[in-house]
């Protein structure tokens, strides 16, 4: 049932209580951690940065400690026993940049100081794992119940210094050294969840703790994190007046953790800003800067067509540690990619299709990675291009594009590996169509085969097709669209459709042909 009083919009709130007392909106996820919450267990969830982690953590200790009148409306009120509590043991290291292994000693030190004062307890022991487990035996000792641990940002030290990987490894062992506590606490925990951004394997991290189940991918807990379309049109209904539903949707929609089954969620830091600010923007990708990931992808020589097509298997999706950092991993983990398909081909054989999640990310992604395939004055660039295209003007952006690859500086070609492959071309020019954010298709498909990259802009359709020759044009690039007939597709649509064979020569590192033909 839709909302129709405007609340406070929760933006930055990640206490349960301060949330529930403030007037703010509130999405209901306690009909997801139900079950895990009666049953206990050992739970790992990885999900972006910024998705709600932290609140739904305080949820689960506001929950066990039993604080009934918080969750008066909400689906679990009534099916929840409030004489059942479990005193809970809360470590987050969301906060600050710890840069040592002393450093994060001191801050794991105190945090058990400030969980144990909470808690009532002593501790007497001195070393990091010594004083966990003390906290861990003496809370259920003096609340006559077995405890709850939940762990917050837990890989954050780590991935603050990926960049170092001495550091990270330092900090990698002493974090270990700590979570190693739990698999001999089994007799004092009721439940325990640990969350963060990247899923490390157990063997770097949780040695010996094999029962810790990792509900990232499962369907029931698909959307425990985010906001889906009903959320949307029902909670934040009264904020919805004035603005483009459908836009919301193509901007900020798209994550799943799941197969096509699964509900698609929203991030919740743009939704609730962009509720406030009333206007369109990529508030989640500008709130950190992913210069690992875009350092990682021009190292790695990463073809940016292939992104929003990206095929891979579990393993690489959970592929990550200091020393070996799979691309699919990072960019999964990390939110700039999301699961668009799940085939199992054989009993116990999954494959992957990744893509881009939503236009934001698009958009700002392929924004960020124009300098690594040497395009530096991007926004000069990207006025350019759009104003070629708002005049359907095809000369002009012919010498836009050819004086883009003019500009690309000679020693990059000899420093970045990426200039290595032919699919540098292709690169740099989808790169900057979708860094402008109109709709790009790429290997789109007809009953005839696929056109490298179709662009839906301004009421017309281009198609463009892609080839690398030595040194002069062969005129093939348009040859094939017309002969594999890719328009017709399109054709019921009533649009004007161009047709673009763009041909690269390798040797003069430039567009030497480009043809234009008429759907």
């Amino acid at each position: 049932m839709a909302n129709h009083q405007r609340l406070t919009l929760p933006i930055g709130i990640q206490s349960f209580e301060k949330l529930r007392k403030g007037h703010y909106y509130y999405v209901d996820k306690t009909p997801l951690i139900e079950s895990m919450a009666k049953i206990g267990g050992y739970y790992f969830l990885s999900r972006p940065r910024r998705f709600g982690k932290s609140l739904l953590l305080d949820t689960l200790r506001c929950l066990f400690e039993g604080h009934q009148a918080l969750f008066d409306g909400l689906y679990i009120h009534d099916r929840w026993d409030w004489q059942q509590t479990h005193p809970a043991i809360r470590l987050s290291f969301g906060d600050g940049v710890l840069t040592s292994r002393e450093a994060l000693d001191i801050h794991i030190h105190e945090l058990l100081n400030a969980q144990a004062e909470a808690l009532g307890v002593s501790l007497r022991n001195t070393s990091i794992a010594g004083r966990f487990r003390e906290l861990i035996h003496q809370t259920h000792q003096h609340h006559g119940r077995r405890a709850v641990v939940l762990i917050d940002e837990y890989d954050k030290p780590i991935l603050d210094n990926i960049l170092e990987p001495e550091r990270a490894r330092e900090l990698r062992e002493g974090l270990k050294n700590l979570y190693s506590v739990l698999k001999d606490a089994d007799p004092h925990l009721h439940l325990v969840l640990i969350t963060g951004v990247s899923k490390f394997s157990k063997v770097s991290l949780f040695s010996g703790l094999n029962n810790l189940n990792d509900i990232t991918l499962d369907a029931p807990y698909s959307t425990i994190c985010g906001y889906t379309d009903e959320d949307i049109d029902t909670v934040f209904s009264p904020e919805l007046p004035g603005l483009d539903r459908e836009a919301i949707r193509q901007w900020y929609n798209g994550y799943r953790w799941g197969g096509p089954e699964v509900a698609s969620v929203y991030n919740p830091f743009d939704v609730l800003l962009l509720l406030q600010k009333r206007e369109f923007g990529p508030y989640w990708f500008e709130s950190a800067t992913p210069t690992f990931l875009v350092n990682l992808l021009k190292q790695r020589g990463v073809f940016t067509p292939s992104l929003d097509q990206w095929e891979t298997e579990y393993e690489l999706l959970s592929q990550f540690d200091v020393d070996d950092i799979s691309t699919d991993a990072l960019l999964f983990q990390a939110g700039y990619l999301t699961i668009k398909q799940i085939k199992e081909p054989m009993l116990g054989y999954r494959q992957y299709t990744l893509g881009f999640p939503n236009h934001e990310v698009e958009t700002s992604l392929n924004h960020a990675l124009l300098p690594s395939l040497g395009v530096e004055n991007g926004p000069r660039e990207r006025r350019t291009l759009f104003k070629h295209l708002q005049q359907h003007d095809l000369a002009g952006l012919e010498t836009h594009l050819k004086a883009l690859y003019a500009g690309l500086p000679h020693d990059w070609y000899r420093n970045n590996p990426i200039a290595r492959y032919e699919g540098h071309y292709a690169s740099v020019f989808y790169s900057h169509f979708a860094a402008l954010g109109v709709q790009v298709t790429v290997e789109d498909a007809s009953h005839h085969g696929k056109v490298d990259m179709t662009v839906d802009f301004g009421g017309h359709i281009y198609l463009f097709e892609f080839k690398v020759v030595e040194q002069l044009p062969e005129g093939k690039a348009l040859e094939q669209i017309k002969a594999k007939g890719y328009a017709d597709k399109y054709r019921a649509s009533g649009k004007p459709i161009h047709l673009i064979g763009v041909e690269f020569s390798r040797e003069k590192r430039q567009i030497v042909a480009f043809e234009v033909g008429r759907g």
